[in-house]
């Protein structure tokens, strides 16, 4: 069984479990896995309980692969390139390459290759980025443009070779075994014609995001003007829902965002600096053909008026000094909203609170109902957050993790286990620090 090397850095990381009830075809597709990509283009798939390497996969030496997404509805996994600029030379040539990005693109039960996908200027334009997403191959351009194709369609139309993992293969004159070193995973779905088109809309930013039922979608109206407004609207024509414009009341310098719940029930999360709206996709009494969003329900930061805020200020001469105090609805002395999450076996949001006291600050992770939005546990954690850092927090299960990055490319990362007790509930927390 081969083993992952202590020097191999990973680039990114997935985690997946075997449904109940599935027939697969290797014992160890039941093992709950963890998905990493290193930084020299190896995919290894890592049992999640004991570390051991399940299988070890070479993508290519053509392009360097750098992301990794899951597009759940479909048990997929795409592994992203990193963008194609070509050489400092080439650019001051003016030599454009024309392929801007690789997508390999996996089925998760069992794991299989479905193949590895390009994306060339020469067919889709001046492309500035695209993903992969429920089944959708979604490109983006500068103006804001955002496409949508059938992901289904484009392999069946495009596909040169069908590749298997482990199988021999000869390729442009070529031999090798796919997915083994030197010889990798050839790109086998070229698309040499422009595919149809499914849907098309413009959105600052390329913000874009798909869901709800039936089928709606949220964009920003592409002017800079319109920062912080999203529309939600029907993708089967293009109309807005009844109130769906949603625009925050807040004055903050980070963004609210956006984005369809990821609990499969049509349901809209939106969040700024202190409150948490989930929102619902409902049909118009008597108009089945129209549908509106309405709150479902609010979860609210814990803040106290500061008492000294409307107090006048007296000088030693007795003259009164008004003062007129605008605070930032994210001002790191009150408590704010930094990160929401999902946890769908558990069906709880999770959501992290941080409150910068004197120059430390403090974070707690809330658990809440996900149907109701009851507040249900809040679990401080232990080790300070700075907000000038970059944080991730993952939960799973009983499994909370907390990663932050410092300066220097130098990471944190705090594991907090939930056990519980006949009695009472405690979580127990580690941390360990790598550079």
């Amino acid at each position: 069984m081969p083993k992952c090397s202590k020097s191999e850095k990973i680039e990114d990381a997935l985690l997946w479990e075997c449904p109940v009830g599935e027939i697969l075809p290797n014992p160890s597709d039941y093992k709950s896995s963890l998905i990493a990509l290193t930084a020299h283009n190896w995919l290894f798939r890592i049992s999640a309980t004991t570390g051991k390497v399940l299988e070890k996969i070479y993508l290519a030496s053509y392009c360097k692969f750098r992301y990794l997404s899951w597009d759940t509805p479909q048990e997929v996994i795409a592994v992203k390139s990193a963008q194609n600029k070509g050489t400092v030379l080439a650019r001051q040539a003016g030599i454009q390459q024309p392929v801007l990005l690789y997508l390999a693109v996996f089925h998760v039960l069992p794991f299989s290759l479905i193949g590895i996908l390009e994306i060339n200027k020469k067919i889709f334009g001046n492309v500035t980025d695209a993903t992969l997403s429920h089944g959708i191959l979604i490109v983006m351009y500068s103006s804001g443009l955002v496409r949508l194709y059938s992901f289904q369609a484009i392999t069946e139309q495009f596909m040169q070779q069908k590749l298997d993992l482990g199988c021999a293969c000869r390729w442009g004159g070529t031999a090798g075994t796919v997915g083994e070193a030197p010889f990798g995973i050839p790109c086998n779905i070229k698309i040499t014609d422009t595919p149809p088109l499914l849907f098309e809309v413009s959105s600052l930013e390329n913000a874009f995001q798909i869901g709800g039922h039936p089928w709606h979608y949220i964009i920003t109206p592409n002017k800079k003007k319109q920062k912080g407004v999203f529309h939600i609207c029907a993708l089967k024509d293009n109309s807005l829902a009844k109130n769906g414009i949603q625009e925050m009341e807040c004055c903050s310098l980070e963004s609210d965002w956006i984005y369809f719940h990821p609990d499969a029930s049509g349901r809209i999360i939106h969040v700024g600096p202190n409150q948490v709206k989930v929102l619902k996709l409902n049909e118009v009494e008597n108009d089945s053909a129209q549908h509106q969003i309405s709150e479902d329900f609010v979860i609210l930061a814990n803040r106290e008026k500061n008492k000294n805020e409307n107090l006048p200020t007296v000088t030693a001469s007795g003259r009164v000094v008004k003062k007129n105090v605008n605070l930032l609805d994210d001002d790191p002395e009150q408590e704010t909203f930094k990160i929401v999450d999902y946890e769908d076996e558990l069906d709880l949001l999770s959501v992290v609170a941080v409150t910068q006291i004197d120059a430390e600050g403090k974070a707690h992770l809330d658990f809440h109902c996900n149907e109701y939005g009851t507040l249900l546990k809040s679990i401080p954690l232990v080790e300070s957050w700075d907000v000038t850092y970059s944080h991730e927090v993952y939960f799973d299960r009983d499994l909370v993790l907390h990663i932050e990055q410092k300066p220097s490319r130098v990471f944190s990362c705090y594991v907090y286990q939930m056990v519980c007790d006949p009695g009472e509930e405690e979580t127990t927390n580690r941390s360990c620090e790598k550079e």
